[in-house]
């Protein structure tokens, strides 16, 4: 089960850190089930600022046109989060990376730079166990897909459409103790999200695969976020974690996976070096969990339960698995021409298999916030900027 106070009920928070992941030192050894985190990607423009600052060298790359310097350069920064991330996994831990290739002319040379091929490199170094790939899907905006010549042969090239999601996995599959057994068993996922989640392609283009519209950042030194679906987190901490586990996000952005943590009923810490982005991550989770911004801005109310509203995305997002459930439950008895054989033992419903039977969906009830304001990126601190407290209730049918 979830960690309990004897007041509230079931809870679970979520800390972060304004400081750079390179040196997650309030992270403790083993401690972190599941990380799920987009770094900024090396090589697309819009970052190009970003790692110069920490690294002067990418800047000086680019200038002399040197493409694969300053690619090197980019990947030797998040190579070292990728250390940290090895340090805090658990053993059986997953990372989950999501990650895209970049093309660009540098200099006088136009080529792919293949990102998510580097981060493999990477991580394998770490003893990271590479686990099969999702390829996410993206729709364009573009008018067409001519680049490069156009409709003339020999000098045109492939437009890039979609994304990865890389799962590594720390020294191999995860042991629960006897006593975690159960919450493994409520965490369990339906049979059909079982067969579209671990799909090796994910189409999240489609409005009935996203929590809605979310606050965008209101960051004043980014012209746009680089974050991805709440959908997208939402479905690995899913599938690569239990209730009460702990997921990490070193590169937490405007709060999405802070947002998905809190909707899967599972604890959080996220690290964000730009402490500008405070205000984005609370429009974020107040968005997600429906309440006023005031309720989640340390402005505002503090340290006070604020009521969820059961409508909110949060909680419309978990009911909707078992609506969902219900429909492909209806069309498997129909093409099976008999009924389930196993039935779930809290919800009316039938079940494809016996680990189905004790599924546990966790609503969000309230919301609370603490801290101590939005500590910066060098000043050594080791307390939390923002504490979210989400209090959780077992959804009933």
């Amino acid at each position: 089960m979830l960690p309990t106070m004897s007041t509230s009920g079931p809870y679970t928070d979520h800390r972060v850190f304004f400081r750079s992941a390179t040196d997650l030192a309030e992270v403790a050894d083993r401690s972190v089930d599941l990380i799920v985190t987009s770094p900024p990607y090396p090589m697309i423009g819009m970052w190009d600022e970003v790692f110069a600052e920490q690294r002067p060298e990418v800047a000086d790359a680019l200038a002399a046109g040197r493409g694969m310097g300053a690619f090197e350069a980019m990947h030797g920064l998040l190579d070292a989060v990728w250390r940290e991330c090895r340090r805090v996994l658990a053993p059986g831990g997953f990372l989950c990376i999501n990650i895209g290739d970049a093309t660009r002319t540098v200099g006088s040379s136009f080529r792919l730079y293949p990102n998510h091929a580097r981060v493999i490199s990477a991580c394998s170094a770490l003893d990271l166990e590479a686990l099969p790939s999702i390829v996410w899907r993206k729709t364009t905006n573009a008018p067409n897909k001519f680049m490069g010549s156009g409709t003339l042969p020999a000098g045109a090239y492939v437009t890039l459409e979609h994304e990865y999601v890389l799962v590594f996995r720390a020294g191999g599959p995860r042991r629960f103790a006897a006593d975690d057994r159960g919450r493994r068993r409520e965490s369990a996922y339906f049979w059909e999200e079982r067969n579209v989640w671990f799909s090796d392609q994910w189409d999240l283009s489609g409005v009935r695969q996203s929590f809605g519209a979310v606050s965008p950042s209101r960051d004043p030194g980014r012209a746009r976020s680089g974050a991805f679906p709440v959908e997208l987190a939402y479905r690995l901490i899913c599938m690569y974690s239990a209730y009460g586990d702990t997921v990490l996000d070193p590169f937490l952005g405007t709060g999405t996976t802070t947002l998905a943590a809190i909707a899967a009923a599972r604890n959080s810490v996220g690290f964000e070096r730009d402490p500008r982005l405070a205000g984005a991550m609370d429009a974020t989770v107040a968005a997600g969990c429906g309440v006023a911004p005031a309720a989640v801005s340390l402005d505002g109310q503090r340290d006070l339960d604020v009521p969820v509203p059961a409508e909110a995305p949060v909680n419309a997002r978990v009911r909707r698995r078992l609506d969902d459930h219900r429909a492909a439950m209806a069309e498997y008895e129909r093409n099976r021409g008999a009924p389930a054989t196993h039935h779930h033992n809290r919800f009316d419903v039938p079940v494809v298999t016996r680990q189905e039977t004790d599924i546990v969906l966790y609503g969000v009830q309230a919301l609370a916030l603490s801290g101590v304001g939005t500590k910066g990126v060098d000043d050594g601190a080791h307390d939390p900027a923002r504490v979210y407290r989400a209090s959780h209730t077992a959804m009933s049918s």
